[in-house]
């Protein structure tokens, strides 16, 4: 019998990440949400885009959970006349990056995407720049379009197998 080392630290288990709907009781841990100063300019922050949604009739947007913690916020524009859907704003707050919560969250919206009417494809558009999330988008399986949307490259993920 030989001896195996042991790790004296404990595995810190992996938080459940989900998108849950935001309620007056939620709102206002939603809006302390930020991401880093050297990130404002790539996205909208979570007062401005929730006003926003409640005057676009095809806006869907739910905060993003890490266990029963917020770390973010997704909003969609789910124009179910066309075959693309597209990720209007997608943000983890700047204490809670780099511990997979945007890629987990990117699942569960591509999965939710995949249940609607003719979802062909997802876009999204990003700023382009040092820190954008371009990277991000591409790592995760988006490709560049070509296009420029209001100063913003659009990216474009198959939802098709």
């Amino acid at each position: 019998m030989t001896n195996q080392p042991t790790d004296p630290t404990p595995a810190t288990p992996t938080p459940v990440i989900s998108l849950r709907e935001i309620t007056a009781e939620t709102l206002g841990n939603v809006l302390r949400l930020a991401v880093a100063p050297d990130q404002t300019h790539f996205v909208a922050d979570n007062a401005f885009s929730i006003a926003q949604a409640h005057f676009a009739p095809n806006a869907w947007f739910r905060a993003i959970y890490a266990d029963d913690t917020p770390v973010g916020f997704v909003m969609l524009d789910i124009n179910q006349e066309k075959p693309e859907y597209y990720i209007w704003r997608l943000m983890i707050d700047a204490n809670h990056q780099r511990r997979g919560y945007g890629r987990a969250a990117l699942d569960l919206v591509v999965q939710f995407v995949r249940t609607l009417p003719a979802a062909r494809v997802l876009d999204v558009s990003a700023v382009p720049g040092d820190g954008s999330p371009v990277a991000f988008y591409q790592e995760y399986g988006f490709e560049l379009t070509g296009e420029v949307m209001e100063g913003e490259l659009v990216l474009r993920l198959p939802l098709t197998v």
